[in-house]
């Protein structure tokens, strides 16, 4: 009795030494090239000055960012939930750690239970005979001596974090955008609300010029200034509705729903304020970018593709193996123990040079994803030097444009005031009114210009995933 267990036994331990020791042979060697991160080809420094102090952008909570106005919160927070874009992104990265999980099972052997029933005529010609067998069963596992399943593996696990960088990378631009667009459309507000107040400014000139016109005390001259004055404000009050209403449904798209009702009030452009945050080093700042990290991932996925072509080269090695029972008679199955193994090794000899060429395109694959990582880096440094430069000189810009604003502000009172006298004649009036109205619109611009620089640098340096 003892010896009919020990045999019964004996398939079953034959069965997973033989599995321990192929997993073992597939945990050996590997064909890939080592990876390395490529040098940064760019500057050691910034060629604008930087904050030195202050939380880094990429530590730094959006809402910690934005927080001085809570209708831009809001609104961001409502993109984040809703934008389809970010929605897709997502699901990318749920699609490619699926696939990775799927690559991976491949590195251990799969084991099916089967059952089979079979007729067929004995080899003297006279009856027939039967055959039931049932049992676990694992078809063609292969035994990754040079680490091609591995590195499938690695290039399928690669992908997917790239994937993961990819989906961050998205978020980032999505707070951006969403900041960008609503500063946009404040600014879009308050130009509307300039020409408005500018157009009924005119719009009485034009009606005391009209009545000087009528007395006789104003030319034809004097008349048409004023008429095309009004027109031109009247056109630029409907380009501004237009662009404030295009610009709204910019912001509702990112936001991915129509804008509530209740969202908080918001803040007008002189009263907006971002944090200030520091450019660090480019070595340390850009390889932490989303973006560049998901270009390295594509580089480590390049590089594990090129060990899986160079392993096509040698010796596959397959096991098949069946453990059960296998009797002529089904009322008898499970009293005889079956027992089978085979393996079979295959070189490749001839194939027309297809594992060649395919090493080859392995081999430029990997030379693209290598240039592509440069480019990456070699991007988010110009963006990060082109925020900065543009917070070096914004400041100044602004002083002076708010100045030139004030002067013709104050220019506007006094012609007025000599206009009203008979000092001055309606072309001198209308002119310091084009004057004043341009300045301001400027002053808006300039802005305008400044926040969306300090979103920029902020989304540059990656600021923009981490949530408080």
């Amino acid at each position: 009795m003892e010896n009919n267990k020990t045999f019964r036994k004996t398939p079953m331990l034959r069965l997973s030494a033989l599995a321990f020791a192929a997993l073992s042979l597939s945990a050996c060697g590997s064909l890939a090239p080592e990876h390395a991160r490529p040098a940064a080809p760019v500057a050691a420094q910034w060629s604008a000055p930087s904050a030195t102090s202050g939380t880094a952008a990429a530590e730094l909570s959006w809402q910690s960012f934005y927080g001085r106005d809570e209708r831009l919160r809001a609104l961001i927070d409502l993109s984040l939930k809703n934008n389809r874009d970010l929605r897709v992104a997502l699901l990318n990265v749920e699609q490619a750690r699926a696939l990775a999980r799927v690559s991976e099972a491949s590195r251990l052997p799969t084991v099916n239970a089967g059952f089979s029933a079979s007729r067929q005529p004995n080899s003297n010609g006279v009856g027939s005979s039967n055959n039931f067998q049932a049992g676990l069963q694992v078809t063609a596992y292969e035994v990754d001596l040079l680490g091609r399943v591995k590195n499938q593996v690695d290039a399928a696990t690669a992908r997917y974090l790239a994937t993961a960088e990819g989906s961050r990378a998205a978020q980032i631009s999505l707070v951006a955008g969403v900041a960008s667009a609503y500063l946009v459309l404040q600014a879009d507000e308050e130009l509307l609300q300039l020409a408005q107040r500018t157009l009924a400014s005119r719009e009485d000139t034009l009606r005391l010029t009209r009545l000087k016109f009528e007395a006789g005390a104003a030319s034809s001259l004097d008349l048409s200034a004023a008429e095309s004055a009004a027109a031109a404000t009247r056109a630029a009050v409907a380009q501004q509705q237009r662009q404030r209403a295009q610009d709204e449904n910019a912001l509702v798209l990112l936001v991915g729903q129509p804008l509530p009702a209740d969202l908080p009030a918001g803040q007008r452009l002189q009263a907006q304020s971002l944090a200030d945050v520091p450019a660090g080093l480019p070595s340390e700042v850009l390889v932490q970018r989303p973006d560049v990290l998901q270009a390295e991932q594509q580089l480590r996925a390049a590089n594990a593709n090129i060990g899986a072509a160079r392993a096509a080269f040698f010796p596959s090695i397959t096991l098949t193996s069946n453990l059960g029972t296998s009797s002529s008679q089904l009322s008898e199955l499970f009293k005889n123990t079956a027992f089978s193994l085979v393996g079979q090794a295959l070189m490749p000899i001839f194939d027309s040079g297809r594992n060649e060429a395919n090493l080859q395109a392995v081999k430029a694959a990997q030379g693209v994803a290598v240039a592509q990582y440069e480019k990456a880096v070699q991007t988010a440094f110009r963006e990060v030097a082109d925020a900065l430069a543009g917070r070096a000189t914004f400041g100044e810009q602004l002083q002076a444009q708010a100045a030139q604003t004030a002067a013709e502000s104050q220019r506007l009172k006094l012609v007025e005031l000599r206009h009203a006298n008979g000092a001055s004649n309606s072309l001198e009036l209308l002119d310091a009114q084009r004057a004043a109205f341009a300045a301001e619109q400027a002053l808006l611009q300039v802005r305008l210009g400044a926040l969306l620089n300090g979103v920029q640098l902020y989304k540059a340096l990656g600021g923009g995933v981490k949530s408080s």
